[in-house]
């Protein structure tokens, strides 16, 4: 990493904060949702997977898959740097993937009010998502040199 220009080592300590909120704000919601709570989202719909099934999937995949990926990610770029980079790329994949079907979800039935609280609970992980894929891609040889 000390390759890496200060401006961009700081863009990469950002990007790896947000990633970490990320994984927090989603891993303790979709426990809730697991657990078999309704999870009221701010456009008024609601994560309930008594009522729409799918949601325990997307919930248990969530749990399973996602979040540890790039916890495990951020955790290995400080012991085994290729592969922590290897492991929030895809992870990024996946909060790209995830968060464009649910503020696309949200935009075409419930007609949300775009406030902050429901730009962070939908767009802010595709913006993450994307902001560290292309960060990936500005410093590849560099970040990919590592480990």
């Amino acid at each position: 990493m000390e390759d890496l220009t200060l401006a961009a080592r700081t863009l990469l300590w950002g990007l790896m904060g947000m990633m970490g909120l990320l994984t927090l704000m989603v891993a303790r919601w979709q426990w809730q949702v697991v657990r078999g709570a309704a999870m009221p989202n701010p456009d008024g719909s609601h994560d309930d997977w008594h009522q729409q099934p799918t949601h325990y999937g997307i919930a248990v995949a969530d749990l399973l898959v996602a979040c540890p990926a790039n916890a495990l990610g951020l955790v290995l770029v400080f012991l085994a740097p290729r592969w922590g980079f290897y492991l929030l790329a895809m992870a990024s994949f996946w909060w790209v993937w995830a968060n464009v079907m649910t503020t696309a979800t949200s935009l075409r039935f419930h007609q949300p009010e775009v406030d902050l609280e429901w730009f962070l609970t939908f767009p802010f992980g595709i913006l993450v998502g994307l902001a560290y894929l292309a960060f990936t891609v500005a410093w590849f040889d560099v970040l990919y040199r590592l480990g």
